[in-house]
């Protein structure tokens, strides 16, 4: 159902550095609208579409013309079942703020890689900019009740930005990704700013404790006696007057679509027809965006030393490894690709023989079908990044596994170790040699093992699902009343420069 436009108590407001869609021109040159993928719109999708409400972010593109961009969304409103709301970013915003503060700083350093950062002044400058774009584009729609939900380390200022702006209504703050430790975080230059921009939150959610205690022990060496009060999932403290909660809420997916849609009879013959073409007894998966924390090539050396250490793995098990594209235009994103590549190509040249291959490798974007199609298909989920915020491919996994006796072998770097490890076989993904043993053991584990350790997975996800994890964060955030602030006033388009004004001083400037 198309949400009214009369709908204005209580809205949901998402925004986000991308929206969960993707617009492309197909083969005769029309602009077509499709469903994007990550793991922030496998969890937003069904809440907004269960609800209602508005979804803020980035096309994709680069410039591109407003009205355009806003018919083509609107199109596609009656099957989403919520408005998207797009912002309009210039080429050199993309590269600076996108490509370079996003992913050239926050991204690896956050994910204790930080030797891969570019700590460039510019990527900072075009930052700042583009948060303030976005709080902006907040302010020309938002209403006095709606729910501002902010997602992610791309727009870690905007709630600054928003009470610049003179906006004090309610705001939640969401990083999808780990928190560093103080020992890396304060490698950033921009920390101070950073951490002081998160703080204009009401409320800052993490994935995991550990990101939680990260933060907090980030606060406490800039903060010194700060109290922070609570126990459980949300602490709270006063800084500079306000009262901000901190919370940690691990992400989920929707449990109960996942299941049903997998039951499906296309679905079921599907599975059966990839285990008749592979052929062989153990399918391992391994599902990933292309992205130097998910630990491919360290994966694929696992499943070689395996192979190489136990024969017997030989003609009956094989590697289905699936890729989607991401960054593809970031050179050394390029280079992971050629990477892993040369890595499948040496394995199946070394252990291949006519009727088995080891590795079969698909690099591609794939539909939802299909995917529930191969978690089916496969006994076995290889999941083993070097440090992810959460990974929901092993939950979908899980939720996809309606026969009960798939096994997950699971990094104890991802954040869904802390909800799944009593069911996983957890790994270091470092430890090739640990990690081929692990492979070892799923394909020996009986069936009876296999049943009660997937009943334990399946159990906790469905207890914990993505409709769960909206509820916790929302009640935290919005329930609580903030001493204070007044509501948003109704003169705030007179008081501030409008985003379509900002929008067009940008296209005057080029």
């Amino acid at each position: 159902m198309t949400p009214s436009e009369n709908e204005t108590e209580n809205r949901l407001i998402i925004v986000s550095n991308r929206l969960p869609v993707t617009i492309a021109r197909d083969k005769s040159g029309q602009w077509q609208v499709s469903e994007g993928s990550g793991g922030l719109v496998t969890a937003m999708a069904p809440v907004l579409r269960d609800r209602g409400g508005l979804w803020i972010g980035w096309s994709g593109m680069a410039n591109g013309d407003r009205e355009t961009l806003k018919n083509l969304l609107d199109s596609t409103t009656e099957d989403t079942g919520y408005r998207f709301e797009p912002v309009i970013l210039t080429e050199e915003e993309v590269d600076h703020f996108y490509k370079g503060f996003s992913n050239e700083i926050l991204w690896p350093l956050f994910h204790d890689l930080q030797t891969r950062c570019n700590f460039d002044p510019a990527y900072w400058d075009a930052y700042q900019r583009v948060n303030r774009k976005f709080a902006l584009c907040i302010c020309d729609i938002i209403k006095a009740r709606d729910h501002i939900w902010i997602h992610d380390y791309h727009l870690s200022l905007v709630g600054r930005e928003l009470r610049e702006l003179g906006v004090y209504s309610k705001i939640g703050y969401f990083l999808h990704i780990p928190f560093p430790s103080p020992d890396l975080f304060f490698k950033l230059p921009w920390r101070f700013e950073i951490l002081k921009g998160m703080l204009a939150y009401d409320l800052i959610g993490f994935q995991t404790l550990r990101d939680r205690r990260n933060f907090v022990q980030c606060l406490h060496l800039i903060y010194k006696g700060i109290v922070i009060r609570g126990r459980g999932k949300v602490l709270r403290t006063q800084i500079d007057g306000r009262e901000i909660s901190i919370g940690w809420f691990p992400i989920s997916i929707d449990y109960e679509e996942f299941a049903k849609n997998a039951k499906k009879d296309e679905v079921r013959e599907r599975a059966e027809t990839i285990q008749k073409e592979m052929n062989v007894q153990h399918i391992v998966l391994g599902v990933d965006r292309l992205d130097y924390t998910k630990g491919i090539p360290e994966r694929l050396a696992a499943f070689e030393l395996a192979l190489e250490q136990y024969p017997e793995l030989q003609g009956n098990t094989s590697l289905l490894q699936l890729v989607v594209p991401s960054r593809v235009h970031i050179p050394k994103y390029m280079e992971l690709q050629e990477k892993v590549e040369i890595q499948i190509s040496k394995i199946n040249g070394r252990f291949g023989r006519p009727g088995w291959m080891p590795v079969h490798y698909m690099f591609r974007a794939i539909d939802n079908r299909e995917l529930l199609a191969f978690y089916r298909a496969a006994d076995i989920a290889f999941i083993t990044p070097l440090k992810d915020g959460m990974n929901l491919v092993a939950k979908e996994y899980c939720a996809a596994n309606v026969d009960g006796n798939g096994v997950l072998i699971l990094s104890e770097f991802a954040g869904a170790k802390d909800q799944l490890h009593r069911g996983a076989l957890l790994v270091n993904p470092y430890d090739i040699k640990a990690v081929a043993q692990a492979l070892r053991q799923a394909v020996l584990m009986d069936l009876h093992q296999r049943k009660m350790r997937m009943q334990t997975l399946r159990k906790s996800i469905r207890r914990q699902d993505v409709y769960w994890w909206v509820d916790a964060f929302l009640e935290a955030v919005f329930v609580h009343k903030l001493k204070g602030f007044p509501r948003l006033t109704d003169h705030l388009e007179q008081r501030h420069l409008s985003y379509r004004q900002m929008e067009s001083s940008y296209r005057h400037d080029e």
